[in-house]
């Protein structure tokens, strides 16, 4: 079966996979390309494959047009395949977690959940950040939000919940991050690209800390990083 029309219902329904609100109800989101598509397959729930190549077989395969598969595509160019996920749903919270207190910047979320993984904050807590699912954010996270354990709740309910942890935020005014302990559970908090981390969850915090730089600030994915690195050298 190959789908030639842009009107097939099929072909309808995965485009408004585009919209978030689409996303929630059904419960799924779009990966696209040949990496995407391996991290998926390794990883993933995959519910339907849509391709021009022919080379890809199985039950959940779709072959279609080139003009199919870029009206389906969010991408200029796009690669010969796409395929429709099931969202992710883990719950165990590992020792080192990452929270992320309204990052609204999709290229930000998707290098902070890379480095996140890369570093071992394995459980990443999203408090009303944006879209996880956004096709910016996959894309930025070259498929690694499968191995991540991600938890989308507000922060201080989090803390509340698990008062286990020590917990480290970060403000223009905090410590230097060589004031960092070592614990056997722990959780970095990074704010809005604007704002920072709200007032509110920096009085709940155990420490708060900066990074000393020549320029007026970084980018949080980079601060994010940076700090995630120090904290895993320990």
């Amino acid at each position: 079966m190959k789908i030639s029309s842009i009107n097939n219902q099929l072909i309808k329904d995965t485009v408004k996979l585009h919209k978030k609100r689409n996303r929630d109800e059904r419960n799924q989101f779009v990966m696209e390309g040949y990496h995407l598509y391996e991290e998926a397959q390794k990883h993933g729930n995959i519910k339907t494959i849509f391709t021009t190549d022919e080379t890809i077989i199985g039950d959940k395969v779709i072959y279609v047009t080139d003009q199919v598969l870029e009206k389906i595509s969010q991408t200029k160019k796009p690669q010969g395949v796409l395929c429709i996920c099931e969202k992710i749903n883990k719950t165990d919270i590992t020792d080192k977690v990452l929270i992320l207190e309204q990052v609204q910047d999709p290229g930000n979320l998707g290098t902070l959940l890379r480095s996140a993984l890369g570093f071992g904050f394995n459980t990443v807590v999203l408090d009303n950040t944006c879209d996880l699912y956004n096709e910016k954010v996959i894309r930025a996270t070259q498929g690694n939000i499968f191995k991540l354990n991600i938890i989308e709740q507000n922060t201080l309910e989090f803390i509340h919940q698990n008062q286990d942890f020590k917990y480290y935020g970060t403000a223009m005014n905090g410590e230097t991050i060589d004031n960092i302990e070592q614990h056997d559970k722990i959780a970095l908090i990074l704010g809005n690209e604007g704002a920072g981390v709200s007032k509110e969850v920096l009085r709940n915090t155990y420490k708060n800390i900066s990074i000393n730089t020549n320029v007026e600030s970084l980018n949080v994915g980079v601060a994010g990083s940076i700090i995630m690195h120090e904290i895993s050298r320990g």
